[in-house]
């Protein structure tokens, strides 16, 4: 090996590469963690389409700087953005460096649209279930009512659109939806009336109930005023139908239920 020059000198360029390099790394950690990196200013802003209305900027910031470790270089941006995300309102937040000593948050704000379930959660537009002030939510618009199994929630927004849709020809809408366990389905209208939709059997099965309780539901109307309690259209060819002061089967039978 001694003998072999060519062997040597390739030894010795790479020890010395090695040691270039730990000197260069070395001056790059001891720049890094100068106190001139150290984060000075943490800034948090909205998105451009959609204006901060529940989320006060110094408030968040306030709450999550204890817990931002490192500085401009060595801040993990994957866990800041999972602090300002686990704020309340915050629905996503998106974080980038600005030299030489600063982040820039831009967060997303939910939008509720309603409660979810009874146990104080809140359903936003977008079908997220997040913690937040309930006084704060309902300052917005009158909270609507839904409900599922776990994981269901973005389902039960759609089928909540679709339901206005297809109600539209009747001039009521849906403020209440609920989907039972046994995956059926129940909404409530915003004129009080309740309505039986159940299971869906086939892509087809509730837009079907529905377009037969449009074409009949002017003439209940008519004949019953706003006695209307509850409609039940899981039947295959007909209804069942409550209002104050009597019960009407599929096949029009009429017996008292005790309301008045």
């Amino acid at each position: 090996m001694w003998q072999d020059v060519r062997l040597l000198n390739a030894t010795a360029n790479t020890l010395f590469g090695l040691v270039a390099l730990a000197v260069v790394a070395s001056c790059l950690w001891w720049v890094a963690h100068r106190p001139y990196f150290t984060l000075q200013v943490i800034r948090v802003e909205a998105t451009q389409h959609e204006p901060l209305r529940h989320i006060n900027p110094l408030t968040v910031r306030s709450a999550a700087l204890a817990r931002i470790k490192g500085n401009f270089f060595t801040a993990n941006l994957d866990s800041v953005r999972q602090t300002f995300e686990s704020v309340p309102w915050v629905r996503k937040a998106t974080v980038r460096r600005s030299w030489p000593n600063q982040l820039i948050v831009t967060v997303e704000e939910h939008t509720p649209l309603g409660t979810w379930g009874d146990d104080g959660r809140l359903l936003s537009v977008k079908g997220d279930v997040f913690v937040a002030n309930l006084a704060e939510a309902e300052e917005d618009a009158r909270l609507l009512a839904f409900d599922g199994p776990e994981g269901s929630e973005k389902e039960v927004i759609a089928r909540w659109r679709d339901l206005n849709t297809w109600l539209a020809p009747l001039n009521v809408s849906a403020e209440e939806l609920s989907l039972s366990d046994r995956y059926a389905w129940t909404v409530k209208l915003n004129n009080g009336v309740t309505i039986e939709l159940g299971r869906e059997k086939t892509v087809a099965t509730l837009k079907d109930r529905v377009d037969r309780l449009v074409a009949v539901y002017p003439q209940l109307v008519a004949l019953l005023q706003d006695r209307i309690e509850n409609i039940d259209m899981r039947y295959p060819n007909g209804l069942a139908l409550t209002a104050q002061g009597l019960n009407i089967g599929t096949h029009g039978n009429k017996k008292a239920n005790g309301k008045t």
